[in-house]
């Protein structure tokens, strides 16, 4: 069993769209189901997903068009078609355009749960849930992207690239813009705000712990971009 994966399936068909979510559901994953390009874009944050499964055949913007953008952009992405176009022409150009596997309708649920799995492997862990957009000022999570204030941005880029992800009072204090004398009370209510606000897009647990003594530690994975 592989670990969790976010994932996209694009596929104009209503009904197999949502044998397909409702598969990998099944099989742990967090799945959202897109009817055409233009709606993947417009409601899809690709650089949170691990793989997109998408057909040939779509309405506006076609399966190879995606995958060269998805290729192009995002080049961690696990990319497979599940399409009828099963010509050898149409699986050379799907492999050139950038899918990682290339699989022919209709595809049993044992060999597309299969084909994610052996992704999966290749593509190692999955991608962090959060990431930290530094020109739109957000964290950007699979529960939702979260505007930050510009202390928090710089909070949270040196807790990122700290050692052991820890930064003592006294950093957190001049980041935060309270002074040169440390008010414990101020760095916590600012601590608390930015946790509420890591969990609000989406990570689990306790996101900043206090460290005895020293400051606090950024206990969960978040991506610089």
């Amino acid at each position: 069993m592989v670990a969790q994966l976010k994932m996209a399936v694009i596929e104009d068909h209503k009904d197999l769209r949502a044998t397909l979510v409702e598969i990998l559901e099944s099989d742990g994953h967090q799945v959202a189901g897109f009817e055409s390009g233009p709606s993947f874009w417009a409601g899809s944050d690709p650089a949170a997903l691990d793989i997109v499964i998408l057909d040939l055949n779509l309405p506006d913007e076609d399966g190879i068009a995606i995958a060269q953008k998805l290729r192009a952009g995002f080049a961690n992405i696990g990319i497979i078609m599940l399409t009828a176009r099963v010509e050898p022409e149409d699986r050379r150009r799907g492999y050139q355009s950038g899918a990682d596997i290339y699989l022919a309708k209709p595809s049993s649920a044992l060999e597309l749960t299969a084909s994610v799995h052996a992704l999966a492997r290749r593509l190692g862990p999955p991608q962090s849930a959060l990431r930290l957009d530094l020109t739109r000022m957000a964290l950007i999570g699979r529960a939702g992207n979260i505007p930050l204030a510009f202390y928090e941005v710089a909070m949270l880029k040196e807790f990122i690239l700290a050692t052991d992800n820890t930064l003592d009072n006294s950093t957190i204090a001049n980041i935060a813009g309270t002074g040169s004398e440390v008010s414990k009370a101020a760095i916590e209510v600012r601590i608390v705000r930015l946790r509420k606000k890591i969990t609000a897009a989406g990570a689990e647990g306790n996101a900043i712990k206090a460290v005895r003594h020293f400051g606090y530690r950024l206990a969960t994975k978040i991506d610089l971009s």
